[in-house]
């Protein structure tokens, strides 16, 4: 198989989105790979996700191209917003940092295991001490200084590399910059942060400390999209680790990392295979 095809939909509910959608794409002679769908009962909202082959011993070539253009009346028609993708166009990724790098190596070896089908063409920070790790996995490295009376040149260096780069995804792993709203702006649902912490519990700088203070027996990690709030973005994915009161911070932190790993890891990776779709401040996560 060459590759395949994702359309992403959502739109108000009615009867035969199912059978209208799958039709069409019977119709082109596509192959339906996987199919989902979700109805928010309260909302009336219907989402759904298809994925096809584009070519195969049975299928010579799938026309997008084609597929678009009958696509788009249905879609005017049913009031749907949609997205057509191909997984033969890599998205291209920068990665952003700072001291801690836990998240960021994580990233970069299931990166070159091929579990990430993307280009990480750039990574980010206001340390230096990624370089080492960049230059081992082959990604241009770019350090840009950050500080108080910097940030504004910072943002516009780093927003001049995005747009040398063709960068159409940022990652945040652990990076310990607040981005400004105009920043944000230029990518919407298309900035992925990890929080360690269970949000919207322990928001800021040290949520474990707050949770150790606290006694939480739980702690946790968030992964989502950045928005102009502050760790307030729809959250992609969380996972938690039981603790006690014998845990000290520096446990918790320990213990917290492997959970950011892991929520991160997820998030870029569904975002990446196209299975998140945003509503309001939520997300739906296609199977």
């Amino acid at each position: 198989m060459s590759g395949s095809a994702v359309l992403l939909i959502d739109c108000p509910d009615q009867r035969g989105l199912v059978a209208r959608v799958s039709s069409l794409l019977y119709e082109r002679g596509a192959n339906i790979l996987h199919a989902d769908q979700h109805r928010d009962q309260e909302l009336g909202l219907f989402f759904m996700r298809v994925e096809w082959e584009l070519a195969s011993e049975e299928v010579s070539g799938f026309d997008l191209n084609a597929f678009r253009a009958v696509f788009a009346p249905l879609a005017v028609e049913l009031r749907m917003r949609w997205m057509l993708t191909s997984s033969t166009q890599r998205p291209r990724v920068a990665l952003f940092c700072s001291r801690y790098l836990h998240c960021l190596a994580d990233l970069l070896h299931r990166w070159r295991s091929g579990e990430l089908l993307c280009d990480f063409c750039l990574i980010v920070s206001n340390h230096r001490d990624a370089e080492p790790l960049a230059g081992f996995y082959g990604v241009p490295f770019e350090y840009v200084e950050t500080t108080a009376g910097t940030r504004d040149a910072a943002e516009e260096r780093a927003l001049t590399l995005l747009e040398e780069k063709r960068i159409e995804l940022v990652v945040l792993a652990r990076y310990m910059q607040i981005l400004s709203p105009a920043f944000v702006s230029r990518y919407p649902a298309a900035i992925i942060n990890v929080h360690h912490s269970f949000l919207p519990a322990f928001v800021g700088a040290r949520p474990y400390h707050a949770a150790h203070g606290r006694g939480v027996k739980l702690i946790g990690a968030t992964s989502h999209y950045v928005t102009e709030v502050l760790d307030d973005g729809p959250i992609i994915e969380q996972d938690v680790a039981r603790i006690s009161h014998r845990d000290q911070v520096d446990d918790l932190v320990a213990r917290g990392r492997d959970l950011e790993r892991i929520v991160l890891a997820r998030a870029v990776r569904w975002h990446l295979e196209r299975r998140i779709l945003c509503y309001g401040n939520k997300t739906v996560i296609f199977d």
